[in-house]
C-alpha cells in the first residue's frame, strides 16, 4: 500500500455538511486525503444537541472540545469535558455526547480508520434535497 502525502487544510476549509442532529460540520479530511486511515471532522452543535446513543463497528472515535462544554457517555461511564477536553470511543462501545453549555460548541472529531465522511456525505445530500 502506497503511504498517502502530507495534507494540510486551513481553518474554514473542508466540505461543508448539514448533520443529523440539525448542527453543522466541515469534512477536514477523508480516506482520499489520508490513504483511509482516518478521517477529520468539525462538528458544531447549538446547547442541548448531539446523537442519539449509537455504535460504530468499523471506526474509533476521538473527540477534542474546542468550544464549549460536551457530555459524553461512553459504554457505561458519563464524563463532562470543557474546552480541552478529550475523549476516545474504541470501536464497539455505545457511546453519545451533548452540548451541555450555553452557547455554541464545536468537537474535533477524529476517526479511524476513514469512511465515516461518506454517512456525513450521503445525510447532507438527503438533507437538502426533496
Amino acid at each position: 500500500m502506497t503511504e498517502p502525502p502530507p495534507a494540510a487544510v486551513g481553518p474554514a476549509d473542508g466540505t461543508s455538511v448539514t448533520l443529523p442532529t440539525r448542527g453543522q460540520g466541515l469534512i477536514k479530511l477523508g480516506a482520499a486525503d489520508t490513504g483511509g486511515a482516518m478521517s477529520a471532522f468539525e462538528l458544531g452543535f447549538e446547547p442541548g444537541e448531539g446523537p442519539g446513543v449509537h455504535v460504530h463497528s468499523r471506526e474509533h472515535e476521538l473527540w477534542y472540545v474546542l468550544d464549549g462544554e460536551f457530555r459524553f457517555l461512553l459504554g457505561d461511564t458519563l464524563i463532562d469535558l470543557p474546552a480541552g477536553g478529550l475523549a476516545f470511543g474504541p470501536r464497539g462501545t455505545p457511546h453519545t455526547f451533548q452540548n451541555v453549555g450555553t452557547t455554541a460548541g464545536r468537537l474535533l472529531v477524529i476517526t479511524g480508520p476513514a469512511g465515516l465522511e461518506d454517512f456525513f456525505l450521503a445525510y447532507d445530500r438527503r438533507a437538502s434535497g426533496p
